[in-house]
């Protein structure tokens, strides 16, 4: 009698999934779904944009070809702007694995519509011209328990607004003089609907449209419209959100003419252990020199990922691991790093290298003579081929892997005991030269020719530890930075004798940089290539610094999880 394999559930759909699901079964969106990543131009992404980023394209690959997600640079604030942030943002989302196509788009795109419907707005009586300063709007919106009070300007004329709000885009008032709010009710208990501020007046050159305006938007007004102008379906955003989105509504229902109705759905953001997610607090580590530029490879951002050495497949796998909630919750940096671990062991190429070197002499293994050990690329992919490693008299091996009073279950090389050269035979340590300190310089070995392609030792204690080398003749020289996490602490911001003074949490052996020795066939590495260091870590030629012929690695990941952060002495 057979049995019938009972096949594989489908995979569960987050809330996010099972909404557009919904609303494409009812006909709510038209068939379509329409996402939009839209960052402010006013900084670098970081790892928490890149969940947002495989989310929107994400989701439009996924109902491909009855979906597309925009890119859409919400660009109202000209004094924080810049193009390196635009350039950068499309340099990251390319990184990442997505295209936006011909959908590029400008929050400054609209501003000769948007600045129609806030005058479509003042006629309805639905916003007015304040001329109190910004620290009295601020005392008169109230507090969480106590209600906002009426601006004695709140019901001036729709005629005398518009007059005053033309006069605004004019020119005619100073940076502060004057704002225009929307007039909706200052006993909400939702601060965002005491009267937001819509428009306020900037001096300020914009990137995109030059002096042409004087009179900005504010985000909480240009984002909804901007969704609704371009037809978007979905409009998915973090929970720090959620409070706005009652304004988010009210203008949607409020401006006539749009030619869609989206709807704001929030979803929790990314947080990980010993990382910030802040683009204000990330400002402040480039401008007080604490890291040397946004694309430090210690920074969280998508540019110093990248030049760590992160693969973008690994980061989307990561995004999609964790999924969609609608609570706050702390996700571990090593989940991370395991998904980068997997993804590099998969793709890297493996090289000998020796970071803390100490000169092994085999002294029966005859002068002047080199022979070439055929070694694989990555015995994880058998087309990566394999490469010649040549080996002499003189080797470098890791200075950890000797120990000259060894405790117990140390199982590497130590006086008068064996270990193996990984690919080659099997050493005894013979004898120990010391400096004048007492520090290990030298250690003279005899090999067994008899232990090649992994035969055991005859008449001799079975080895148990396998050791990797370099010919010393042969090493080259390269410079090797060590990377480790920027903080000590699981959450930066609560580091410090004052809150949020996450400074204090700075480890100060983030980043150690060495002179390691490695094997000849290095100096072909290009630039922003991937290699396994065996039995040390995966590293990342440096595409900044590096030049053909001469590397400098990065340390993207160590092998193992879990590793213990140990600074250097002061």
């Amino acid at each position: 009698m057979s049995v019938e394999s009972t096949p594989p559930a489908a995979p569960s759909l987050d809330f996010i999934r099972e909404i557009i699901a919904e609303d494409l079964a009812s006909g709510a969106c038209g068939g379509q779904v329409v996402t939009r990543f839209p960052p402010e131009p006013n900084g670098y992404l970081h790892l928490g944009h890149a969940k947002s980023i495989c989310l929107n394209f994400g989701l439009a690959q996924e109902h491909a070809p009855h979906a597309r997600c925009h890119l859409r640079f919400d660009d109202t604030n000209p004094t924080k702007e810049e193009v390196e942030y635009v350039e950068s943002i499309q340099e990251d989302v390319r990184w990442l694995g997505f295209d936006w196509g011909t959908h590029l788009y400008y929050a400054s795109d609209y501003f000769e519509k948007l600045y129609s419907f806030a005058l479509q707005l003042i006629d309805k009586g639905l916003a007015y011209v304040d001329d109190q300063s910004a620290e009295e709007i601020r005392q008169g919106r109230g507090t969480l328990t106590s209600p906002g009070v009426a601006s004695p300007y709140r019901d001036r004329s729709p005629s005398e607004n518009r007059a005053l709000f033309e006069r605004m885009r004019a020119g005619e008032f100073k940076e502060g003089e004057r704002v225009l709010r929307a007039r909706i009710d200052m006993g909400s208990p939702n601060m965002n609907l005491r009267d937001p501020v819509l428009y306020r007046v900037l001096h300020a050159h914009h990137h995109r449209t030059g002096d042409a305006w004087c009179l900005y938007p504010m985000y909480d007004y240009a984002h909804p419209l901007s969704d609704a102008l371009e037809g978007i379906t979905h409009s998915l955003c973090t929970l720090e959100f959620e409070h706005h989105r009652p304004l988010y509504d009210w203008l949607i229902e409020h401006v006539d003419g749009l030619p869609s109705r989206p709807k704001q759905r929030e979803f929790a953001r990314l947080n990980l252990t010993y990382t910030l997610m802040s683009k204000r607090k990330l400002l402040r580590l480039v401008r007080e020199g604490l890291v040397s530029g946004w694309n430090d490879p210690r920074m969280p951002t998508l540019s110093g990922i990248r030049r760590r050495g992160y693969p973008a497949a690994a980061v989307r796998q990561f995004c999609k691991a964790i999924g969609l909630t609608k609570y706050p919750s702390l996700t571990e940096l090593n989940l991370l790093e395991h998904h980068v671990r997997e993804e590099l062991n998969r793709i890297s190429r493996r090289v000998y290298a020796v970071l803390n070197p100490v000169r092994v002499v085999l002294t029966n293994y005859p002068e002047g003579q080199v022979e070439f050990l055929e070694i694989p690329n990555n015995p994880e992919d058998e087309g990566a081929g394999s490469r010649q490693v040549p080996l002499s008299r003189e080797l470098f091996i890791e200075a950890e892997d000797f120990m000259q009073h060894p405790v117990p279950g140390f199982h590497r090389l130590v006086p008068g005991g064996e270990v193996r050269l990984k690919y080659a035979f099997c050493i005894i340590c013979q004898e120990v030269i010391t400096d004048a300190n007492g520090a290990v310089v030298e250690l003279r070995c005899t090999y067994d020719d008899a232990t090649r392609r992994g035969a055991k030792p005859v008449g001799r204690p079975k080895v148990k530890g396998t050791i990797h080398w370099v010919s010393a003749a042969h090493a080259l020289e390269v410079p090797v930075r060590l990377y480790d996490r920027l903080f000590t602490a699981e959450e930066p911001e609560s580091a410090g004798e004052q809150e949020g003074d996450f400074t204090a949490a700075l480890n100060p052996a983030s980043l150690l940089e060495v002179s390691a020795r490695i094997e000849p066939s290095i100096a072909e590495a290009a630039p922003a290539a991937h290699y396994q260091f065996e039995r040390v870590g995966y590293f990342f030629t440096d595409p900044q610094d590096s030049r053909p012929g001469a590397p400098v690695f990065n340390r993207t990941v160590t092998l193992k999880e879990g590793f213990t952060i140990k600074p250097t002495a002061a």
